[in-house]
C-alpha cells in the first residue's frame, strides 16, 4: 500500500509554508488526495512530482525506492552550488545562457553594446550588439587583455553609481554592478557608444591605432562604425545598466535559493 505523506511532511520537504501547499493542490500544481478533511499526499507520487520540478532530477532508481517507502535511500547529490559569498566566479553561478538572451534583448532594444564580466574583469557573456570598430579592434592578441585591464579598473571607481567614461576606443561606457547580499559579484557593461564630438581627427586615430597595435588605416576603416545616441538615448542606457545588473542579482539570488530547496529536499528524502 502507498505510503501517504501529510501536509506538514509535505510542507517540511518543500520548504515552503501550509497556505502554498494548499494552494498548489487547489491550482492542481502539486499531486493529493482527499482524505475526509484532509489532504494527503502518496509518496510515489510525491516521488514523480519531485524528479518533474527539479533542475537536477534524482537518478531513477532512488526514485523507484523513494516510491517503495524504503528508508536508507541514497539521493544522488546534487551539483555543488557555492552560495554568494563563495569565492566562484559568477560563471559558476549563473545559467548563462539565460543571461545572455536577457542581455542580447536589452543591447538590442538600448542600441548599445553590452558584456557581462566578473569583478576580475574577465567576460562572462559574448559580447551583444558588438559595434564594427570594437569588432575590427578585438580580434588581435592585445586588444581583449587591454580591455580587461580597463573593467577591472572600473570596478574600483567611486561613485558606485553609473556613469559614462571614455574607453580606450574613446567610445563611452559605463557599469552596473552586480551585488549579492553585500557582496559585489560581477559588472554589466554597456558600451560603443560614440560621444558628441565624434569621429577623432588623424592624431587620434592614429593614437587609438597605437593603443592597440594596429595599423592607422584599419582603425579609420571602421571608425564611423559605432552606436550613436542622443542624450536622452544616453540617459537612457544609464538608467537601464544598473538595472540589467539587478535583474542578474535576482537571478542570482533566486538561483541559490533553489539549489538551496533540492539540497534540503534530497537530505529530507534520503530519511
Amino acid at each position: 500500500m502507498t505510503e501517504l505523506l501529510t501536509t506538514r511532511e509535505v510542507q517540511d520537504m518543500l520548504q515552503v509554508d501550509r497556505t502554498t501547499i494548499y494552494r498548489m493542490v487547489e491550482s492542481g500544481q502539486l499531486p493529493a488526495i482527499r482524505v475526509g478533511k484532509q489532504w494527503r499526499f502518496a509518496r510515489s507520487e510525491m516521488a514523480r512530482w519531485l524528479n518533474s520540478q527539479a533542475a537536477f532530477p534524482l537518478a531513477s532508481e532512488n526514485a523507484m525506492s523513494l516510491a517503495a517507502g524504503q528508508t536508507g535511500v541514497v539521493i544522488s547529490p546534487l551539483p555543488a552550488f557555492p552560495g554568494p559569498a563563495s569565492t566562484a566566479n559568477l560563471a559558476e553561478l549563473l545559467p548563462v545562457a539565460c543571461v545572455q538572451m536577457i542581455q542580447d534583448a536589452f543591447a538590442e532594444a538600448l542600441g548599445v553594446m553590452m558584456v557581462i564580466t566578473d569583478m576580475q574583469g574577465q567576460p562572462v557573456t559574448q559580447f551583444s550588439n558588438a559595434c564594427g570598430l570594437y569588432s575590427a579592434v578585438i580580434g588581435h592578441a592585445d586588444a581583449v587583455a587591454r580591455c580587461i585591464l580597463h573593467w577591472q579598473q572600473m570596478a574600483g571607481i567611486i561613485p558606485l553609481e553609473p556613469r559614462f567614461s571614455p574607453s580606450d576606443l574613446g567610445l563611452l561606457c559605463a557599469r552596473g554592478l552586480i551585488r549579492s547580499g553585500n557582496e559585489l559579484k560581477g559588472m554589466v557593461f554597456v558600451g560603443g557608444i560614440a560621444p558628441e564630438f565624434w569621429p577623432p581627427d588623424e592624431q587620434g586615430i592614429s593614437d587609438i591605432a597605437g593603443h592597440f597595435g594596429l595599423e592607422p588605416a584599419e582603425v579609420a576603416a571602421n571608425i564611423e562604425s559605432v552606436h550613436r545616441l542622443d542624450k536622452a538615448g544616453r540617459d537612457r542606457a544609464i538608467l537601464f545598466v544598473q538595472r540589467i545588473a539587478d535583474i542578474v542579482a535576482h537571478i542570482l539570488l533566486d538561483r541559490n535559493a533553489l539549489y538551496g530547496r533540492l539540497q534540503t529536499i534530497a537530505s529530507l528524502t534520503s530519511l
